[in-house]
């Protein structure tokens, strides 16, 4: 009971925030130009286009910014960067936020990159697997990451597939050769907006069942993230930073071009079309499902949901906090 209280009290915390009145956004320039340190999550990717996109045509200038974009050491590094006031913003995964934040990080989510998981189970053509049900029996390779195994669990637990009956290792981020090799029957941890892709082009024929489809509550892949101290005292600039990024999703919708020909400039190693490929096929979760929200809008609900899930889970120890997000800094939020 005093779980549901608390969680009651929470819920309605975030909604009010959620539901701050709109205002209207100023679109001149600053007198002078900030500096934005940014570290993405990974090396530069489809993922990235509407930053990248807002960078090819002038929005971050427009609104008063020099960004700098910032390639991390490895994942783990951008929340580290940004509590320790090293990075001003960082991309990261919503899971990580709320794992970060429980170990006592005082960030927080500003505004979503990618509205929906792009983890996914994964098998190619021969591997006999269709649907979780085919699970049965096989070796599923994961990343070695904690949450990715209670994933898994979670969604044989749905299925009906014992638990004992499925072969997990870690394969670490080689989840396409241990597919391709043969050394895994199925994956969970590859994207499916782009080793998904990466194998159709490849003519492997991949199954791919999506983390939400398979009874993982939704969560929002990628988002920004800053320090707590921040939102208020660098409010305005975290406001004109993730409306610049929202520019650069609708150019990359209008036209996928805007955001990969910047990419490539970025990350010459890049393959040309599986880079346009992905960004096609990641457009629709860069924008809210609900299209009366603006750009970068996060589910309240579902981030109370997902916190939840990851507490049964035991990989949180109490109960995400509603301010480990905030919609404030969206085109038409705020106060």
């Amino acid at each position: 009971m005093r779980r549901l209280l608390l969680a009651a009290v929470a819920l309605a915390s975030v909604l009010a925030l959620a539901a701050c009145g709109a205002k209207d956004e100023p679109t001149a320039s600053p007198d002078s130009t900030q500096r934005v340190d940014l570290v993405l999550d990974f090396f530069p990717n489809a993922d990235h286009a509407p930053i990248y996109a807002a960078q090819a045509i002038g929005a971050f200038r427009q609104a008063g910014l020099d960004v700098r974009i910032r390639t991390p050491s490895d994942p783990a590094a951008p929340l580290k960067l940004v509590a320790g006031g090293q990075a001003d913003i960082a991309i990261s995964y919503e899971p990580e936020l709320l794992l970060a934040r429980d170990k006592g990080l005082r960030v927080a989510s500003i505004a979503a990159l990618v509205q929906k998981p792009l983890t996914s189970v994964m098998a190619i053509a021969g591997s006999k697997v269709r649907r979780v049900a085919d699970l049965k029996g096989k070796t599923v390779g994961t990343a070695g990451i904690p949450y990715q195994s209670a994933y898994l669990k979670t969604i044989l637990k749905k299925a009906g597939v014992p638990e004992s009956s499925v072969r997990e290792i870690n394969v670490g981020f080689n989840l396409v050769p241990a597919m391709l090799s043969k050394k895994v029957d199925a994956t969970l941890g590859a994207f499916w907006n782009y080793e998904g892709v990466q194998l159709r082009r490849a003519h492997k024929r991949p199954t791919v069942i999506r983390m939400e489809q398979a009874g993982v509550p939704t969560y929002s892949e990628l988002v920004f993230v800053a320090r707590e101290e921040d939102l208020k005292r660098r409010g305005d600039l975290m406001r004109r930073f993730v409306q610049a990024v929202g520019r650069g999703a609708e150019a990359v919708r209008k036209d996928p071009a805007a955001g990969v020909d910047p990419l490539l400039k970025a990350n010459k190693d890049l393959d040309p079309g599986l880079q346009t490929d992905a960004v096609k096929a990641t457009v629709p979760v860069f924008f809210p499902a609900d299209k009366g929200r603006p750009w970068g809008w996060q589910n309240p609900i579902e981030w109370r949901d997902y916190g939840a899930w990851m507490l049964e889970n035991g990989l949180i120890t109490r109960p995400a906090s509603p301010t480990a997000l905030t919609n404030e800094y969206l085109a038409g939020q705020g106060v």
